[in-house]
């Protein structure tokens, strides 16, 4: 089964200083974090602020390339989460076929933003995750969940392109 979310926000850890993408669930129930690279941050960053740039950027193109050939993005799905490393897929439909391409949910999550798709991820991952948090010994990880739990607004305007 699948958990609707919708992007919360972009924040640094505190630890690694690597940015992270936080997603929550529409009911307000789950927090998810999705550690992500410095580049996909900034492409998520640009079409969360709405910043044009002078020209297309990856995902730009990306989006323009499946509305050339008459491809609409019907959702996208974080649907694993395996040796610390989530997977995404993005859902297309083209000529009444679906079909399903494989993708990191940083891309995919760029990619949503721009065409206005909406963003699920699967119970699993989120159990998974969960587990491993609730696991994982080291103070960090602990402050960091408890961290994310408690974001206000004003906290999720931190990050810094």
């Amino acid at each position: 089964m699948e958990v609707e979310m919708k992007i919360r926000g972009l924040m640094m850890d505190p630890v690694t200083q690597m940015p992270i993408v936080v997603l929550k669930d529409v009911q307000g129930q789950s927090v998810l974090p999705i550690w992500v690279g410095a580049y996909e941050a900034n492409a998520i960053a640009l079409e969360i602020e709405k910043v044009s740039t002078p020209r297309p950027m990856t995902h730009d193109l990306l989006k323009n390339v499946l509305l050339g050939l008459d491809v609409h993005v019907q959702k996208i799905v974080v649907n694993d989460l395996r040796d610390d490393t989530f997977f995404a897929l993005i859902w297309v439909e083209r000529e009444g076929e679906l079909i399903s391409i494989d993708s990191r949910p940083s891309d995919a999550l760029a990619l949503a933003l721009r065409v206005d798709c909406p963003i699920f991820v699967d119970e699993s991952v989120l159990k998974n995750s969960k587990v491993a948090t609730a696991l994982a010994e080291r103070s960090s990880n602990e402050q960091l969940r408890n961290y994310l739990e408690g974001l206000s607004d004003e906290d999720l305007g931190r990050y810094k392109m």
